[in-house]
């Protein structure tokens, strides 16, 4: 039975141990780009750099979308015999459209942490390591929310977590580990759950001033367990800490109709991989 995810476990002494760095490593010589053959090397243009000094200083906003927007997802309004067909199957039920809702969510996750332009304007390769710690974050963002609804959010925030974990073991899959498949899905479980303690702990009111860079530079950067960014990482891991932090306000301004129903999408990184000249407006 999977764990609950409201239910935190004591925090992990070291949440960048080597013990993990190891085995995301291992995880990693096992991706895609392990068994895949080496592509040709061509000459590209190298797409524009990225000023990440003036990003994410802007205002949070409310990240619902709106009612015209074609990324909407609505409940289905059957009529007639099928709808009464469909009440006795259970369809409408509150279950049934909490984990509608659930995916629909967990969609808008996958949505922002599969694609180029969180690699692109973060400076990060994308591996496995990468991607889970990033998959990570945003569950992080929207367990964070849904908890803030009270006993409904953590009901729907587990649904969330339960398809997080299948999705998950699917991507171990197919990196190629498919011996002893249970005892890494539970090593993943531990990093999960250490992030998310170090996320909650540095962003409390109390918590110093560079405690959440840290631990975005331990759980996403960091290759060797180092606690603190080297100067190469340091403009980039201040950037995704901005941004982390921004989405959580924005998180906090969207409405619990938007939350549910996953009619919502985080920050657009699509249009900032580019250089920006002048201060942000």
């Amino acid at each position: 039975m999977l764990r609950k995810w409201s239910k935190v476990v004591t925090p992990i002494s070291k949440f960048g141990s080597q013990s993990h760095f190891d085995f995301v490593k291992n995880v990693t010589r096992h991706s895609y780009a392990g068994v895949a053959p080496a592509p040709m090397i061509e000459d590209k243009p190298q797409p524009p750099m990225v000023n990440l000094d003036k990003m994410f200083w802007s205002k949070p906003c409310s990240l619902a979308l709106p009612r015209d927007s074609p990324l909407r997802v609505e409940e289905p309004d059957y009529q007639g015999i099928k709808r009464f067909m469909l009440k006795l199957m259970l369809f409408y039920s509150k279950q049934s459209r909490s984990i509608r809702g659930a995916n629909v969510v967990y969609q808008r996750i996958i949505s922002q942490v599969d694609k180029p332009p969180i690699y692109e304007v973060f400076n990060l390769e994308k591996t496995f390591k990468t991607t889970f710690s990033l998959l990570v974050l945003h569950m992080w963002l929207c367990l964070r929310r849904l908890k803030q609804e009270g006993t409904e959010g953590v009901e729907l925030g587990q649904y969330v977590y339960e398809i997080y974990n299948h999705d998950v073991e699917l991507r171990v899959s197919k990196a190629g580990v498919n011996l002893l498949l249970s005892k890494w899905m539970k090593e993943l479980e531990k990093i999960f759950y250490g992030n998310i303690v170090a996320y909650d702990t540095a962003i409390l009111p109390e918590a110093k001033p560079g405690d959440f860079t840290n631990a975005i530079w331990r759980n996403i950067f960091s290759e060797d367990g180092s606690s603190t960014p080297d100067d190469a990482a340091s403009q980039s891991v201040q950037a995704l800490a901005r941004y982390a932090r921004r989405e959580v306000s924005c998180m906090t301004l969207t409405d619990k109709e938007a939350l549910f129903s996953g009619n919502f999408m985080f920050t657009s990184l699509k249009h900032k991989n580019r250089i920006e000249k002048g201060p942000q407006r």
